[in-house]
């Protein structure tokens, strides 16, 4: 082992210097010998006087000249000046130090015995590392490891470029933990240095991110003009639509605002898979409506061309009834709380209705819609701040418009929210509808044409495709479960935000959500729920990586 010579090497210069090795023949009988042997492993020089009678073969040193009498060899050396009569094999130095080894490798002196065979030496003048030794960052033979000023007990490579070992008492950055002798079954850390799952010590669990689920509100127009629209609806909305977000494993439920019965009578009649009714049932509805409960909700009420906005206001809390009395209280019976929702409005008509003392009128203008949709977009929000967002910035809601606009290109494409606002309408269309268009834009829903229905599954496909791809990311996770016998420190709980292809942030802890701000986040009934303003922030991130840090207490067993 390269230690091990290095080791060697300090013995004999350590020797030389207190006289310990004076009178020592060496073992091969040999007389005194003169010559000048400097070893730089302990940074000791020292002159040795000898006469050797072995034959010598040659002494070369690559840092030195030496001058020798022998039987078919010659040396030199610059460093230091000696002469010898030497009938040995060989006799080596490549770091300014003497080595006289005879054929067994060893060099025996009456007054000393030195080996100075070990290139590894540091030169005591410049204080440099010349390679191959421990320290200098490079794995040389006989080390295990070597990361330069890094090595150490604390590191994964100890001093002596030996891997520090588990059970040394010091936690390695390849260890989990590391109790020393009491390292084992029945500690918290096993004797391989992994924390045992008895134990908590320091823990993480990545945080899931999921889409939150998807409560979808249909409102269609019973009006005399609907009556091919609302077929047009009844045959893609579950092919090109529910089966579309079914498939993207999104947990969505569907609420039908509209009058049920035939589609002939401009009523609404929804099959199943979506719907409880069998396939073909709807040729022949039957008397009431059949809800497919947590998934399909039909409530019943007379939607008219330009009262759609109203009358998703009156019936969110039941103060218009739903004809056959499933949801007294309104349809908000069936909205979850930590859904996202979506409205699809279905009319070819535009805005003018009142409801609670209030008016929306988009007087069939470009700044009439606007000025209608903005005070609309108030109303819904104040009606329920828990469902639809307290806020502009935390609006919970999006508004999809198939409505009677003129065809994009190519005619299936739907409109964006930053697509300007259609100023002409489609073939069949009554009007544009101002007001629903810029209700859609402000709070990111599509827009398409609803004249042409040969067009509905192209459509649909995209409305379900931007469901999908809207659904927002959950903001609240569980506190990860301490192990067994242990208790979670609350105060220690952490959650990483590594944003996508960037570096970690950390989220701090805040007393409640009153304290709330960008980076941080609060516990509440068991979850750890991140501020409104973080939340925002992973929601825009579908690739972002969540993780829970916490600590119990104690890592030994109790």
């Amino acid at each position: 082992m390269m230690s091990q010579k290095r080791a060697l090497g300090m013995w004999v210069c350590l020797g030389a210097l207190a006289g310990g090795c004076s009178g020592d023949d060496g073992g091969d009988g040999s007389a005194s010998s003169s010559a000048t042997i400097t070893t730089t492993a302990a940074s000791v020089s020292t002159t040795m006087s000898a006469s050797a009678t072995d034959s010598m073969t040659g002494a070369t040193d690559n840092s030195g000249s030496m001058s020798a009498s022998e039987s078919d060899g010659s040396a030199t050396d610059t460093s230091a000046s000696a002469s010898a009569s030497a009938t040995d094999t060989s006799a080596t130095d490549t770091s300014a130090s003497a080595s006289a080894t005879d054929t067994s490798a060893s060099a025996t002196d009456t007054a000393a015995s030195a080996s100075a065979t070990d290139a590894t030496t540091m030169d005591t003048t410049t204080g440099d590392l010349p390679p191959g030794i421990c320290g200098d960052g490079e794995l040389n033979d006989g080390e295990e490891c070597d990361e330069g000023p890094e090595n150490g007990p604390m590191a994964n490579c100890g001093a002596d470029c030996l891997l520090n070992p588990c059970g040394d008492g010091y936690v390695a950055q390849h260890e989990e933990c590391d109790l020393g002798g009491e390292n084992g079954p029945d500690s918290g850390c096993s004797e391989e240095c992994a924390i045992l799952p008895s134990a908590c010590g320091n823990q993480s669990a990545e945080a899931v991110l999921t889409p939150r689920p998807v409560d979808i509100i249909i409102l269609i127009d019973n009006s005399g003009s609907m009556s091919a629209e609302i077929k047009g609806v009844e045959s893609n909305i579950n092919k090109n639509f529910a089966e579309i977000i079914n498939k993207a494993g999104l947990d969505y439920q569907v609420i039908m605002v509209s009058r049920y019965g035939k589609s002939s009578s401009y009523q609404v009649c929804i099959e199943a898979p979506l719907g409880g009714i069998p396939l073909g049932g709807c040729v022949n509805p039957p008397a009431q409506p059949v809800n497919n409960p947590g998934k399909f909700y039909h409530y019943s009420v007379t939607v008219n061309s330009v009262n759609s906005w109203c009358q998703a206001l009156a019936t969110f809390d039941g103060a218009v009834k739903d004809v056959y009395n499933f949801a007294p209280n309104g349809w908000r019976t069936w909205l979850r709380d930590d859904s996202f929702k979506v409205f699809i409005e279905i009319t070819d008509d535009r805005v003018s209705c009142s409801v609670a003392g209030k008016t929306y009128n988009d007087a069939n203008t470009n700044a009439g819609g606007l000025t209608a949709a903005t005070a609309y977009d108030v109303s819904l929000r104040a009606k329920s701040p828990l469902h639809f967002g307290e806020t502009i910035e935390n609006r919970n809601y999006a508004w999809y418009s198939l409505v009677g606009v003129g065809p994009n290109n190519p005619p299936e494409k739907a409109y964006g929210p930053m697509d300007p606002i259609v100023t002409n309408k489609c073939n069949t269309a009554v009007n544009v509808g101002y007001g629903y268009q810029h209700l859609s834009n402000m709070s990111g829903g599509l827009r398409a044409p609803l004249c042409d229905t040969t067009k509905y599954d192209s459509i649909f496909l995209g409305i379900a495709n931007s469901v999908v791809a809207d659904a927002k990311l959950g903001c609240e996770f569980t506190i990860p479960p301490p192990p067994e016998g242990k208790t979670l420190d609350l105060d220690s709980i952490d959650v990483d935000y590594t944003p996508d292809g960037q570096d970690p942030v950390m989220f701090k802890k805040v007393a409640s959500p009153d304290l709330c701000d960008a980076d941080s986040f609060y516990l509440e009934d068991g979850l750890v729920k991140l501020c409104p303003a973080a939340c925002m922030v992973i929601q825009g991130d579908k690739n972002a990586k969540l993780e829970v840090e916490f600590t119990c207490e104690p890592l030994k067993p109790n």
